[in-house]
Protein backbone atom coordinates (compact mmCIF):
# COMPACT_ATOMS: atom_id res chain seq x y z
CA UNK A 1 0.00 0.00 0.00
CA UNK A 2 1.40 3.38 -1.03
CA UNK A 3 2.07 5.68 1.82
CA UNK A 4 0.67 9.33 1.90
CA UNK A 5 3.25 11.98 2.08
CA UNK A 6 3.04 14.56 4.55
CA UNK A 7 4.35 18.27 3.06
CA UNK A 8 5.70 18.83 6.99
CA UNK A 9 4.33 22.79 6.79
CA UNK A 10 2.79 23.56 3.77
CA UNK A 11 0.03 25.08 5.07
CA UNK A 12 -2.28 24.16 1.71
CA UNK A 13 -4.38 26.47 1.94
CA UNK A 14 -7.98 25.27 1.00
CA UNK A 15 -6.53 21.82 0.05
CA UNK A 16 -6.01 19.66 3.01
CA UNK A 17 -6.90 16.13 1.05
CA UNK A 18 -3.84 16.27 -0.80
CA UNK A 19 -1.68 16.42 3.16
CA UNK A 20 -1.90 14.31 6.17
CA UNK A 21 -1.93 10.66 7.23
CA UNK A 22 -4.05 8.28 6.13
CA UNK A 23 -7.89 7.37 7.08
CA UNK A 24 -7.75 11.49 7.79
CA UNK A 25 -7.60 13.33 5.41
CA UNK A 26 -7.67 10.70 2.65
CA UNK A 27 -7.66 7.54 2.59
CA UNK A 28 -4.21 5.52 1.55
CA UNK A 29 -2.94 5.13 -2.10
CA UNK A 30 -3.93 1.37 -3.14
CA UNK A 31 -1.43 -0.39 -4.51
CA UNK A 32 -0.79 -0.13 -8.66
CA UNK A 33 -2.71 3.55 -8.93
CA UNK A 34 -1.81 7.09 -8.93
CA UNK A 35 -2.05 10.05 -7.32
CA UNK A 36 -1.08 13.36 -8.54
CA UNK A 37 -0.27 15.63 -5.06
CA UNK A 38 -1.37 19.52 -5.22
CA UNK A 39 1.35 21.73 -3.36
CA UNK A 40 -0.25 25.11 -2.35
CA UNK A 41 2.44 27.51 -0.98
CA UNK A 42 1.37 30.70 1.10
CA UNK A 43 4.14 32.66 3.26
CA UNK A 44 5.82 29.97 4.02
CA UNK A 45 9.78 30.77 3.42
CA UNK A 46 12.93 28.86 4.35
CA UNK A 47 13.09 24.69 5.29
CA UNK A 48 10.58 22.75 5.22
CA UNK A 49 10.26 19.34 4.66
CA UNK A 50 8.37 15.64 3.40
CA UNK A 51 7.64 12.54 4.24
CA UNK A 52 5.59 9.77 3.86
CA UNK A 53 3.11 9.53 6.56
CA UNK A 54 1.96 5.94 6.93
CA UNK A 55 3.42 4.01 9.71
CA UNK A 56 6.81 3.93 10.30
CA UNK A 57 7.68 4.72 6.44
CA UNK A 58 8.98 8.33 7.20
CA UNK A 59 12.20 6.90 8.23
CA UNK A 60 13.11 6.10 4.81
CA UNK A 61 11.16 8.17 2.68
CA UNK A 62 11.75 11.66 3.25
CA UNK A 63 13.60 14.85 2.04
CA UNK A 64 14.02 18.68 2.28
CA UNK A 65 11.41 21.20 0.50
CA UNK A 66 13.47 24.73 0.13
CA UNK A 67 11.06 28.03 0.02
CA UNK A 68 13.28 31.00 -1.46
CA UNK A 69 11.95 34.52 -0.77
CA UNK A 70 10.48 36.53 -4.27
CA UNK A 71 13.78 37.49 -5.34
CA UNK A 72 15.97 34.38 -4.57
CA UNK A 73 18.62 36.19 -1.93
CA UNK A 74 16.50 38.48 -0.42
CA UNK A 75 17.44 37.43 2.78
CA UNK A 76 17.01 39.29 6.22
CA UNK A 77 20.25 38.71 6.94
CA UNK A 78 23.63 38.50 5.15
CA UNK A 79 23.64 36.96 2.20
CA UNK A 80 25.56 33.14 2.29
CA UNK A 81 28.34 31.74 -0.43
CA UNK A 82 26.42 28.63 -0.87
CA UNK A 83 23.73 26.69 0.79
CA UNK A 84 23.36 22.61 2.23
CA UNK A 85 20.73 20.95 3.02
CA UNK A 86 21.61 18.85 6.55
CA UNK A 87 19.50 16.00 7.24
CA UNK A 88 19.36 14.23 10.30
CA UNK A 89 18.14 10.86 9.91
CA UNK A 90 18.09 7.08 11.82
CA UNK A 91 18.88 3.31 10.36
CA UNK A 92 18.09 -0.21 11.62
CA UNK A 93 19.63 -3.28 11.00
CA UNK A 94 15.76 -4.62 10.34
CA UNK A 95 13.38 -3.32 8.06
CA UNK A 96 11.88 -0.28 9.47
CA UNK A 97 8.31 -1.97 8.96
CA UNK A 98 9.08 -4.79 10.90
CA UNK A 99 10.26 -3.01 13.77
CA UNK A 100 7.16 -0.97 14.21
CA UNK A 101 5.60 -4.85 13.96
CA UNK A 102 7.64 -6.13 16.46
CA UNK A 103 6.62 -3.10 18.83
CA UNK A 104 2.67 -3.21 18.38
CA UNK A 105 3.04 -6.91 18.80
CA UNK A 106 4.65 -7.36 22.15
CA UNK A 107 3.38 -3.97 23.30
CA UNK A 108 6.26 -2.88 24.72
CA UNK A 109 9.01 0.20 23.15
CA UNK A 110 10.37 0.25 20.04
CA UNK A 111 13.59 -0.93 19.71
CA UNK A 112 16.03 1.99 19.29
CA UNK A 113 17.95 2.29 16.14
CA UNK A 114 21.40 1.38 15.56
CA UNK A 115 23.09 4.47 13.95
CA UNK A 116 22.12 8.10 13.59
CA UNK A 117 22.79 9.58 9.88
CA UNK A 118 24.15 13.15 8.68
CA UNK A 119 22.43 13.31 4.98
CA UNK A 120 22.30 9.47 4.62
CA UNK A 121 25.61 8.09 6.69
CA UNK A 122 26.44 7.56 9.85
CA UNK A 123 29.74 8.57 10.44
CA UNK A 124 33.53 7.37 11.16
CA UNK A 125 32.13 6.52 14.87
CA UNK A 126 30.39 3.49 13.96
CA UNK A 127 31.98 -0.05 12.92
CA UNK A 128 30.74 0.66 9.16
CA UNK A 129 32.81 1.87 5.99
CA UNK A 130 34.03 5.62 6.66
CA UNK A 131 34.18 6.09 2.78
CA UNK A 132 31.22 7.50 2.33
CA UNK A 133 30.91 9.61 5.65
CA UNK A 134 29.56 13.58 4.65
CA UNK A 135 31.77 15.80 4.02
CA UNK A 136 31.07 19.72 3.62
CA UNK A 137 33.99 21.82 1.74
CA UNK A 138 34.19 25.11 2.83
CA UNK A 139 36.41 28.36 1.93
CA UNK A 140 38.04 29.92 4.75
CA UNK A 141 36.44 32.89 4.86
CA UNK A 142 33.05 32.28 3.39
CA UNK A 143 29.54 31.83 4.81
CA UNK A 144 27.43 29.14 4.42
CA UNK A 145 23.51 29.07 5.69
CA UNK A 146 23.08 25.48 6.36
CA UNK A 147 19.31 24.17 6.16
CA UNK A 148 19.09 21.03 8.76
CA UNK A 149 16.11 19.05 9.12
CA UNK A 150 15.41 16.16 11.92
CA UNK A 151 14.07 13.20 10.04
CA UNK A 152 14.99 11.44 13.02
CA UNK A 153 11.65 9.40 14.42
CA UNK A 154 11.33 9.86 17.81
CA UNK A 155 14.27 12.06 19.25
CA UNK A 156 15.70 15.69 19.96
CA UNK A 157 19.33 15.89 19.00
CA UNK A 158 21.88 18.04 19.71
CA UNK A 159 24.10 19.09 17.45
CA UNK A 160 27.87 21.13 17.02
CA UNK A 161 30.84 21.91 15.07
CA UNK A 162 33.96 21.82 16.45
CA UNK A 163 35.43 25.03 16.87
CA UNK A 164 32.48 26.64 15.71
CA UNK A 165 29.74 29.08 16.41
CA UNK A 166 26.49 29.11 14.32
CA UNK A 167 24.43 32.18 13.82
CA UNK A 168 20.52 30.54 13.92
CA UNK A 169 18.24 32.41 11.24
CA UNK A 170 14.79 30.54 10.65
CA UNK A 171 12.93 27.64 11.70
CA UNK A 172 10.11 25.55 10.34
CA UNK A 173 9.73 27.60 7.44
CA UNK A 174 9.84 31.22 9.05
CA UNK A 175 12.71 33.33 9.75
CA UNK A 176 13.66 33.89 13.39
CA UNK A 177 15.79 37.37 15.31
CA UNK A 178 19.13 35.97 14.70
CA UNK A 179 21.28 34.29 17.50
CA UNK A 180 24.54 32.69 18.01
CA UNK A 181 25.17 29.59 19.35
CA UNK A 182 27.50 27.25 19.81
CA UNK A 183 25.05 24.28 19.45
CA UNK A 184 22.00 23.10 17.85
CA UNK A 185 18.68 21.39 19.52
CA UNK A 186 16.00 20.34 17.53
CA UNK A 187 13.57 18.01 17.60
CA UNK A 188 12.16 15.50 15.34
CA UNK A 189 10.02 17.28 12.36
CA UNK A 190 11.87 20.63 12.86
CA UNK A 191 14.07 22.64 11.01
CA UNK A 192 16.77 24.91 11.74
CA UNK A 193 18.21 27.40 9.25
CA UNK A 194 22.02 28.42 10.51
CA UNK A 195 24.51 30.61 9.24
CA UNK A 196 28.08 29.01 9.50
CA UNK A 197 31.16 31.45 9.00
CA UNK A 198 34.60 29.37 8.09
CA UNK A 199 36.68 31.68 10.21
CA UNK A 200 38.93 28.89 11.73
CA UNK A 201 42.39 27.26 11.00
CA UNK A 202 42.19 25.35 7.75
CA UNK A 203 41.45 21.90 8.54
CA UNK A 204 38.85 18.86 9.42
CA UNK A 205 36.26 19.16 11.68
CA UNK A 206 34.18 17.10 12.66
CA UNK A 207 29.98 18.35 12.87
CA UNK A 208 28.25 15.58 15.61
CA UNK A 209 24.99 14.58 16.52
CA UNK A 210 23.55 12.76 19.49
CA UNK A 211 20.19 12.42 20.89
CA UNK A 212 19.16 14.39 23.85
CA UNK A 213 16.56 12.61 25.93
CA UNK A 214 15.52 12.62 29.66
CA UNK A 215 14.24 9.23 29.90
CA UNK A 216 12.65 6.00 27.98
CA UNK A 217 14.90 4.29 25.95
CA UNK A 218 16.97 5.37 22.92
CA UNK A 219 20.17 5.25 20.86
CA UNK A 220 23.04 6.26 22.71
CA UNK A 221 25.63 6.94 19.34
CA UNK A 222 26.95 9.67 18.07
CA UNK A 223 27.00 10.35 14.34
CA UNK A 224 29.50 12.68 12.44
CA UNK A 225 29.87 14.55 9.33
CA UNK A 226 33.33 16.23 8.12
CA UNK A 227 33.72 19.98 7.75
CA UNK A 228 36.98 20.39 5.58
CA UNK A 229 38.50 23.37 4.33
CA UNK A 230 40.00 23.93 0.97
CA UNK A 231 43.50 24.85 0.38
CA UNK A 232 46.69 23.29 0.52
CA UNK A 233 47.79 22.06 4.50
CA UNK A 234 48.30 18.79 6.11
CA UNK A 235 44.99 17.03 7.18
CA UNK A 236 45.08 15.77 10.65
CA UNK A 237 44.71 12.01 11.25
CA UNK A 238 41.08 12.70 13.13
CA UNK A 239 39.14 15.83 12.81
CA UNK A 240 38.61 17.75 16.20
CA UNK A 241 35.67 16.07 17.87
CA UNK A 242 33.54 18.57 19.54
CA UNK A 243 31.32 18.44 23.10
CA UNK A 244 28.24 18.03 23.29
CA UNK A 245 25.73 18.68 25.85
CA UNK A 246 24.76 15.77 28.04
CA UNK A 247 22.18 13.35 26.98
CA UNK A 248 20.19 14.60 29.42
CA UNK A 249 20.57 18.21 29.81
CA UNK A 250 17.61 19.35 29.60
CA UNK A 251 18.68 22.99 30.18
CA UNK A 252 20.50 23.25 27.29
CA UNK A 253 17.64 21.60 25.05
CA UNK A 254 14.93 23.87 26.62
CA UNK A 255 17.18 27.01 26.89
CA UNK A 256 17.79 26.50 22.78
CA UNK A 257 13.93 26.74 21.64
CA UNK A 258 13.37 28.82 24.24
CA UNK A 259 15.52 31.41 22.65
CA UNK A 260 13.56 31.34 18.85
CA UNK A 261 11.54 34.53 18.50
CA UNK A 262 10.04 35.25 15.21
CA UNK A 263 11.92 38.13 13.32
CA UNK A 264 8.84 40.06 14.01
CA UNK A 265 10.27 43.28 11.28
CA UNK A 266 7.76 46.11 9.41
CA UNK A 267 9.09 43.63 6.36
CA UNK A 268 8.18 40.14 8.34
CA UNK A 269 5.43 41.26 10.49
CA UNK A 270 3.78 38.65 12.75
CA UNK A 271 0.00 39.02 13.39
CA UNK A 272 -0.74 37.09 16.72
CA UNK A 273 -4.22 37.06 17.56
CA UNK A 274 -5.75 39.04 20.63
CA UNK A 275 -9.07 37.88 20.58
CA UNK A 276 -9.36 34.33 21.50
CA UNK A 277 -12.82 32.84 21.08
CA UNK A 278 -12.34 29.44 21.93
CA UNK A 279 -10.01 27.60 24.89
CA UNK A 280 -8.56 24.18 24.74
CA UNK A 281 -5.91 22.15 27.79
CA UNK A 282 -5.20 18.69 26.26
CA UNK A 283 -3.00 16.53 28.11
CA UNK A 284 -0.75 14.37 26.50
CA UNK A 285 -0.04 11.36 28.18
CA UNK A 286 2.20 7.60 27.62
CA UNK A 287 -0.22 5.46 28.90
CA UNK A 288 -0.88 1.67 29.75
CA UNK A 289 -3.49 -1.11 28.83
CA UNK A 290 -3.42 -4.47 30.56
CA UNK A 291 -2.44 -7.42 28.16
CA UNK A 292 -3.99 -11.25 28.80
CA UNK A 293 -1.42 -12.75 31.57
CA UNK A 294 0.47 -9.45 32.11
CA UNK A 295 2.26 -10.79 28.53
CA UNK A 296 3.08 -7.40 27.19
CA UNK A 297 6.53 -5.86 27.37
CA UNK A 298 5.58 -2.35 29.05
CA UNK A 299 5.19 -1.74 32.36
CA UNK A 300 3.50 -3.91 35.20
CA UNK A 301 3.19 -6.38 31.55
CA UNK A 302 0.94 -4.27 29.88
CA UNK A 303 0.83 -2.29 26.72
CA UNK A 304 1.92 1.13 25.95
CA UNK A 305 -0.04 3.85 24.29
CA UNK A 306 -0.51 7.06 23.91
CA UNK A 307 -3.63 9.34 24.42
CA UNK A 308 -4.39 13.42 24.15
CA UNK A 309 -7.04 13.88 26.95
CA UNK A 310 -7.02 10.36 28.20
CA UNK A 311 -8.32 9.50 24.90
CA UNK A 312 -5.98 6.48 22.41
CA UNK A 313 -7.27 7.39 18.54
CA UNK A 314 -8.28 4.21 16.99
CA UNK A 315 -7.74 4.58 13.19
CA UNK A 316 -11.16 4.61 11.21
CA UNK A 317 -12.04 2.68 7.94
CA UNK A 318 -13.05 5.66 6.10
CA UNK A 319 -11.25 9.08 6.07
CA UNK A 320 -12.33 11.22 8.43
CA UNK A 321 -12.56 14.26 5.99
CA UNK A 322 -14.39 12.38 3.74
CA UNK A 323 -16.86 11.06 5.80
CA UNK A 324 -17.32 15.05 7.04
CA UNK A 325 -17.57 16.26 3.12
CA UNK A 326 -20.20 13.31 2.47
CA UNK A 327 -21.66 13.27 5.43
CA UNK A 328 -21.37 9.70 6.13
CA UNK A 329 -22.30 8.59 9.88
CA UNK A 330 -20.68 6.70 12.84
CA UNK A 331 -17.25 6.69 11.63
CA UNK A 332 -16.02 9.50 14.41
CA UNK A 333 -17.75 10.85 16.84
CA UNK A 334 -17.49 14.89 17.65
CA UNK A 335 -17.39 15.20 21.05
CA UNK A 336 -13.89 15.60 21.80
CA UNK A 337 -13.00 17.05 24.96
CA UNK A 338 -11.71 20.53 25.39
CA UNK A 339 -10.65 19.39 28.90
CA UNK A 340 -9.29 16.49 30.61
CA UNK A 341 -12.34 14.40 31.93
CA UNK A 342 -10.36 14.17 35.38
CA UNK A 343 -7.99 17.16 36.83
CA UNK A 344 -5.12 15.60 39.00
CA UNK A 345 -1.79 16.58 39.97
CA UNK A 346 -0.34 15.97 35.98
CA UNK A 347 3.35 16.65 36.97
CA UNK A 348 3.76 15.13 40.28
CA UNK A 349 6.78 11.82 40.53
CA UNK A 350 4.06 9.64 41.09
CA UNK A 351 0.71 9.54 39.52
CA UNK A 352 -1.70 6.64 40.38
CA UNK A 353 -1.97 3.81 38.31
CA UNK A 354 -5.33 3.87 38.19
CA UNK A 355 -5.08 7.05 36.00
CA UNK A 356 -2.89 5.35 33.66
CA UNK A 357 -5.40 3.74 31.68
CA UNK A 358 -7.45 5.74 28.33
CA UNK A 359 -10.38 5.64 26.51
CA UNK A 360 -10.56 4.09 23.20
CA UNK A 361 -11.80 6.86 20.29
CA UNK A 362 -11.95 8.05 17.09
CA UNK A 363 -13.50 11.95 18.56
CA UNK A 364 -13.08 15.04 16.86
CA UNK A 365 -13.43 18.56 17.79
CA UNK A 366 -15.19 20.70 15.16
CA UNK A 367 -14.72 24.43 14.90
CA UNK A 368 -16.08 26.91 13.16
CA UNK A 369 -14.18 28.54 10.39
CA UNK A 370 -12.20 31.61 11.23
CA UNK A 371 -12.37 30.77 15.25
CA UNK A 372 -8.94 31.88 16.71
CA UNK A 373 -8.46 29.34 19.56
CA UNK A 374 -5.58 28.97 22.59
CA UNK A 375 -4.22 25.60 22.58
CA UNK A 376 -2.34 23.93 25.96
CA UNK A 377 -1.03 20.85 25.98
CA UNK A 378 0.13 20.01 29.07
CA UNK A 379 2.36 16.96 29.65
CA UNK A 380 1.77 14.39 32.63
CA UNK A 381 4.18 11.81 34.39
CA UNK A 382 1.81 9.19 33.66
CA UNK A 383 3.99 5.52 33.22
CA UNK A 384 6.97 7.57 32.15
CA UNK A 385 8.13 11.13 31.47
CA UNK A 386 9.78 11.79 27.91
CA UNK A 387 9.39 14.23 25.06
CA UNK A 388 6.75 14.99 23.07
CA UNK A 389 6.95 16.52 19.77
CA UNK A 390 3.66 17.98 18.40
CA UNK A 391 2.68 19.30 14.92
CA UNK A 392 -0.39 20.55 13.25
CA UNK A 393 -1.18 19.76 9.72
CA UNK A 394 -1.84 22.33 7.67
CA UNK A 395 -1.27 25.16 10.03
CA UNK A 396 1.05 27.20 12.11
CA UNK A 397 1.03 28.73 15.16
CA UNK A 398 2.52 31.42 17.84
CA UNK A 399 4.06 29.62 20.59
CA UNK A 400 3.31 32.30 22.96
CA UNK A 401 3.94 30.69 26.42
CA UNK A 402 6.19 27.69 28.07
CA UNK A 403 7.05 26.12 31.32
CA UNK A 404 7.75 23.22 34.08
CA UNK A 405 5.34 22.34 36.00
CA UNK A 406 0.87 22.52 36.09
CA UNK A 407 0.00 25.05 34.13
CA UNK A 408 -1.88 27.71 35.76
CA UNK A 409 -4.97 29.83 33.90
CA UNK A 410 -4.87 32.52 36.00
CA UNK A 411 -1.23 33.13 36.44
CA UNK A 412 0.72 31.84 33.19
CA UNK A 413 -1.18 34.00 30.80
CA UNK A 414 -0.06 37.26 32.42
CA UNK A 415 3.56 36.30 31.06
CA UNK A 416 2.31 35.12 27.15
CA UNK A 417 4.94 36.56 24.49
CA UNK A 418 2.53 38.50 22.24
CA UNK A 419 5.23 40.93 20.89
CA UNK A 420 7.70 38.25 19.17
CA UNK A 421 6.40 34.70 19.82
CA UNK A 422 7.89 32.03 17.63
CA UNK A 423 5.68 31.09 14.33
CA UNK A 424 6.02 27.27 14.19
CA UNK A 425 4.73 24.03 12.82
CA UNK A 426 6.27 22.26 15.69
CA UNK A 427 7.18 22.47 19.34
CA UNK A 428 8.82 20.22 21.23
CA UNK A 429 7.83 19.78 25.00
CA UNK A 430 8.90 17.17 27.74
CA UNK A 431 7.61 15.59 30.58
CA UNK A 432 10.62 14.80 33.31
CA UNK A 433 9.53 12.47 36.13
CA UNK A 434 11.65 12.81 38.90
CA UNK A 435 14.21 15.52 37.71
CA UNK A 436 12.54 18.43 38.47
CA UNK A 437 11.27 19.78 42.12
CA UNK A 438 8.35 20.59 39.76
CA UNK A 439 8.44 18.62 36.53
CA UNK A 440 6.67 18.11 33.28
CA UNK A 441 6.57 21.58 31.29
CA UNK A 442 3.39 23.20 29.44
CA UNK A 443 2.90 25.00 26.16
CA UNK A 444 0.95 27.76 25.22
CA UNK A 445 -0.24 27.97 21.64
CA UNK A 446 -2.24 30.92 19.77
CA UNK A 447 -3.20 29.15 17.04
CA UNK A 448 -5.76 26.40 15.72
CA UNK A 449 -6.48 22.97 16.83
CA UNK A 450 -5.90 19.62 15.16
CA UNK A 451 -10.03 19.46 13.95
CA UNK A 452 -12.51 19.33 11.52
CA UNK A 453 -12.96 22.85 10.71
CA UNK A 454 -17.08 23.76 9.37
CA UNK A 455 -17.54 25.98 6.57
CA UNK A 456 -14.51 25.45 4.19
Amino acid sequence: MLRIKNLHGVKQPRYPWSDGPEWITQCPIQPGSRFNQKVVLSNEVGTLWWHAHSDWSRATVHGAIVVYPKKKYDYPFLKPHAEIPIILGEWWKSEIQAVLNESLQNGGDPNVSDAYLINGQPGDLYPCSTQDTFKLTVDYGKRYLLRMVNAVMNNIMFVRIANHNVTVVGSDGAYTKPFTSDYIAISPGQTIDFLLEANQQPSHYYMAARVYAAAGTYDNTTTTAIVQYSGNYTPPSSPLLPSLPAINDTFSSANFTGRLRSLADKNHPIDVPLTVKTILFFTLSINTRPCANNSCQGPFGERLLASVNNITFQLPRIAILQAYYNRIRGVYGNDFPKDPPVAYNYTAAVIPRDLWTPENGTEVRVLEYNTTVELVFQGTNTVAGIDHPMHLHGQSFYVVGWGFGNFDKDKDPLNYNLVDPPHQILLQFLEMAGQLSDSGQTIQVFGSCIAIWRGI
